[in-house]
């Protein structure tokens, strides 16, 4: 069976927007990521497990907000409180998290078919989320995450780096090209390449 991309209708390489007469390497550049392992990962309340002492490609879990522990392959979002995201470009590493986080004590589910991921790279990504997202972008440093809606459709948000800014939006495959449009058109003020 081969997997069809979420945004493969929508997502054209090419420029778009206010680009002409404007440095290539200044655009924003939106892409779609693919072939990525998503793990939603949730604690039982009765559980009596540790996370400081479960590790997963070296990566020991965070229960604080907003946190990401990260790895060149690995990033381990927080979701919530005993919830996180692990997203891995390991596709074999699930046989390995079944095995750490027992079913007994935590709920282990492959999102990996169900999400849609956009990702916006240059230095205007925030100025980007802003015209749809409530949340104050002022705090959202690298390796944070947090959960939010743009223009009412709900996603996780993961600040890869800050200069220049790279963020990932994640949303349910249903909504991927309704997010895509959003996004998109909220770019075209500043001019972007979609690669």
């Amino acid at each position: 069976m081969t997997l069809i991309s979420a945004l493969n209708n929508v997502h054209i390489p090419g420029f778009y927007g206010n680009y002409k007469n404007k440095d290539e390497n200044n655009l924003i550049k939106i892409s779609e990521i693919k072939n990525l392992l998503i793990v939603q990962i949730v604690q039982y309340k009765n559980s009596s497990i540790k996370i400081e002492e479960l590790k997963i490609d070296e990566l020991n879990l965070k229960n604080e907000p907003l946190s990401v522990v990260n790895s060149s392959d690995t990033r381990i979002l927080w979701n919530g409180p005993k919830n996180w995201l692990l997203i891995s470009t390991k596709k074999n590493l699930i046989k390995k998290i079944k095995e750490v986080f027992k079913d007994n004590e935590f709920a282990v589910t492959d999102l990996s078919h169900s999400k849609a991921i956009i990702e916006i790279e240059g230095f205007n990504s925030k100025e980007i989320l802003k015209k749809g997202c409530p949340f104050n972008f002022k705090t959202l440093d690298k390796n944070n995450s947090i959960n939010s809606t743009f223009n009412g459709i709900a996603l996780t948000i993961d600040c890869i780096d800050d200069n220049p800014e790279k963020i990932r939006l994640f949303v349910l495959r249903s909504f991927g090209e309704s997010m895509y449009h959003s996004i998109t058109d909220s770019a075209l003020e500043f001019g972007y390449i979609a690669v």
